[in-house]
C-alpha cells in the first residue's frame, strides 16, 4: 500500500528581494553601526582625554540606515508589500506604546521576529527602523538613542529572517522563541554599550567601585567593567523580562501570526507566471 504525501507548501520568495549590491552595503553598514557601539573596546583612548558623547557617530548613523534603506528598496518595493510594511509598522509602535518597556515587559520584538521570519532579512531590516522610528515619534523617545536602536532592532528583524527555511511546524515556533531570547539579550547588551562610556562613577549597591568606562585603561579591563555593570543594572531585570515576554508571546500567539502573515504575504508578493498571454 502506497502512502501519498501532502504537497510541499512552496516557499515564499522575500518581500524585499536583495541584490548582491544591497547585500554587501548592508553587511558594511552593519559592520560600521557595530563599530559605532563597540568603540570603547576597540579603541585604546589616553587616560587624560575626555570622553564625550561620539556626535560624529551620531550624525553619520542616520546617514547610514538611509542609505541602506534605498539601497534595499532599489530593486523594487511592491505597493501592497510597502502596505504590510505600514501596517507592521504601526503595530510594532502601538504595542511598543502599550508596554513600554515596564519591568521588561517589551511586546516590540516578537512581531519583528515573526515578521522577519514570513518577508526575509531585507523585509526585517527594514521593518526594525521604520518600527522603531515610529514608535518614538509616538512616546516621544526620539534622542541621541534612537539611531542605535534603530539599528539594532533592524539586526533583530534580519537574523530572524536570515534563519534556516527548512525548519517547519513546533519547530520552527521554538527556534522562533530561541531566537527571540538571544535577540533580546543582545539587544540590552549592545544598547548599554552605547550609553556606558558616558556614565561617570557609577556605583552600583553592594559592589566595591565604579562601574564607569576608564579612559586609558586595558580594553579587557574595560570590557570585564562594561560585562559586570550589565549584569547587575540590567541583565537581570529588563533584559530577562524582555526575553521571557518574547519567547512567550512567540510561542502561544507564534502559530497564528506566522498563518496570518503567511496569507498576507501570498496575497503582497507575485508569485508564479501569468500564462495565456501573447509575448509576441
Amino acid at each position: 500500500m502506497t502512502t501519498t504525501l501532502p504537497p510541499t507548501r512552496p516557499a515564499l520568495p522575500p518581500a524585499i528581494r536583495l541584490s548582491r549590491r544591497s547585500a554587501l552595503v548592508m553587511a558594511i553598514a552593519s559592520l560600521g553601526g557595530l563599530m559605532m557601539l563597540c568603540w570603547p573596546l576597540l579603541l585604546q583612548v589616553p587616560e587624560s582625554t575626555r570622553v564625550d558623547p561620539p556626535f560624529l557617530f551620531l550624525a553619520l548613523l542616520p546617514v547610514v540606515i538611509a542609505v541602506v534603506l534605498a539601497e534595499i528598496s532599489e530593486g523594487g518595493l511592491d505597493p501592497r508589500a510597502l502596505a504590510v510594511l505600514g501596517v507592521l509598522s504601526a503595530a510594532i509602535a502601538v504595542l511598543r506604546g502599550m508596554s513600554a518597556g515596564t519591568a521588561g515587559v517589551e511586546l516590540v520584538f516578537f512581531l519583528l521576529i515573526l515578521a522577519g521570519r514570513v518577508y526575509g532579512p531585507g523585509f526585517g531590516f527594514v521593518l526594525g527602523c521604520t518600527s522603531l522610528f515610529a514608535s518614538a515619534l509616538m512616546t516621544a523617545g526620539v534622542g541621541p538613542w534612537l539611531p542605535f536602536q534603530m539599528l539594532v532592532s533592524a539586526w533583530v528583524g534580519m537574523g530572524a529572517g536570515l534563519l534556516p527555511r527548512r525548519v517547519t511546524g513546533r519547530w520552527e515556533v521554538a527556534m522562533l522563541a530561541a531566537y527571540g531570547v538571544v535577540s533580546a539579550y543582545l539587544f540590552g547588551l549592545l544598547m548599554n554599550l552605547s550609553g556606558w562610556p558616558f556614565l561617570l562613577g557609577v556605583q552600583v549597591p553592594g559592589h566595591e567601585g565604579s562601574l564607569a568606562y576608564v579612559p586609558g585603561a586595558p580594553i579587557l579591563d574595560n570590557l570585564q567593567t562594561f560585562l559586570v555593570y550589565t549584569l547587575i543594572t540590567s541583565t537581570g531585570s529588563f533584559d530577562t523580562g524582555r526575553a521571557i515576554t518574547t519567547a512567550v508571546a512567540i510561542v502561544l500567539l507564534g502559530p497564528a501570526v506566522l498563518t496570518t502573515l503567511r496569507r498576507a504575504a501570498r496575497r503582497a508578493v507575485v508569485v508564479g507566471r501569468v500564462e495565456g498571454v501573447d509575448a509576441s
